[in-house]
């Protein structure tokens, strides 16, 4: 049963092709900046990227026809349970109108439908970046303007739970998790009997990343935004992609900052203390969300690579719950089983309906 998982981001696709969970085919098409940015939105994007992923698999020898589904990455799309949904009308029309804001995650319900409709074969995403099962509770902010919000990075976060249950002989509802997922975003979430109750991460709040500011002091941020020193479009862009460690150091490479770390560089040594200690609090925050209830801490993304990192960690979580680490990104495998998962049988499709 062959499967292909589709992920669009900022300057790449990537094609995946499982013949049930096995990977088959992992290809990362890299598209020129120049190439994209003549294009005013990333509707307007399809068309290449399409066409991308079809030249990717006629070189490769991946007959259209053997496929049984094609699943693609979520967008953003309206607030949605967790699961595995079918690409509908509905879907790819919120995603045209951008609802919930541009990302080219956006495309990939929508390459998945425009595959897979013209070989009779059902589309599918799963677990998108807009899942929000958050406790009522958790969405108050103190602020009555502004809600906490949900966007975390769901998909992965759901994988390495299954992951993790499985290993411990169980499924993902008989446990409770703490995930820490640490990349050049960060995202840390409560995970309660197949859920996920509260967290904190994206470009909102939690622990800063190696680009992203994370949760910041209320009045120093106001003076910020009136002082004249930044326009909103300047401002968004440095939390977004300029702050954190970049803004400490000069460079988002992690590699490069444990070298100074480990040559006591004092200016490393204090940004990467800093960061496991913001990271840290906020894990023992979910504990508390959690009860003190705890199965495992899961730490995963690309800086769980770090056996400095995770020794830090450790150090200050282990007392919560033994730590399993999940290193990297499940993305295009999560894509693929959820996918599985609907077709034989063991989980119902849903419906995105509004």
């Amino acid at each position: 049963m062959k499967i292909l998982a589709i992920n669009p981001g900022g300057t790449s696709t990537k094609i995946a092709v499982f013949d049930g969970a096995e990977e088959r085919l992992n290809v990362n098409v890299k598209h020129a900046e120049d190439e994209l940015h003549r294009f005013a939105a990333v509707f307007d994007q399809l068309p290449l990227r399409r066409q991308a992923i079809l030249d990717v698999l006629k070189a490769q020898g991946v007959a259209l026809e053997d496929l049984a589904a094609v699943v693609g990455r979520g967008g953003l799309l309206r607030s949605v349970s967790g699961g595995t949904y079918a690409v509908n009308q509905a879907m790819v029309d919120d995603l045209r109108n951008a609802v919930s804001g541009e990302h080219p995650s956006n495309l990939g319900p929508v390459l998945a439908k425009d595959i897979a409709d013209p070989l009779g074969i059902p589309s599918f995403i799963v677990d998108p970046v807009s899942v929000d099962e958050f406790d009522e509770v958790a969405r108050v902010s103190g602020l009555a303007d502004i809600e906490r919000p949900s966007w975390l990075h769901a998909l992965n976060h759901k994988a390495v739970c299954r992951k993790v249950a499985g290993e411990l002989g169980g499924s993902y509802a008989d446990f409770n998790f703490i995930v820490a997922h640490l990349g050049s975003g960060i995202s840390i979430a409560a995970h309660r009997r197949g859920r996920m109750v509260d967290g904190s991460g994206g470009r909102s709040n939690g622990p800063f990343s190696p680009e992203r500011c994370g949760s910041l002091p209320a009045y120093p941020l106001v003076g910020l935004c009136f002082s004249g020193k930044y326009t909103h479009e300047e401002l968004v862009r440095k939390i977004s992609t300029q702050a954190g460690m970049f803004d400490y150091l000069g460079t988002k490479d992690m590699v490069e900052i444990e070298r100074r770390y480990a040559e006591d560089d004092a200016d490393a040594v204090l940004a990467l203390n800093a960061f496991v200690l913001q990271t840290c609090k906020d894990i023992g925050g979910y504990a508390a969300a959690l009860e003190g209830k705890v199965d495992r801490i899961i730490v995963t993304g690309g800086i769980a690579h770090s056996d400095l990192i995770l020794r830090l960690i450790r150090e200050r979580v282990q007392w919560i719950a033994d730590v399993a680490v999940v290193p990297g990104e499940m993305e295009m495998q999560a894509l693929a089983l959820g996918a599985l998962r609907v077709l034989d049988g063991t989980e119902s499709v849903v419906e995105y309906a509004f």
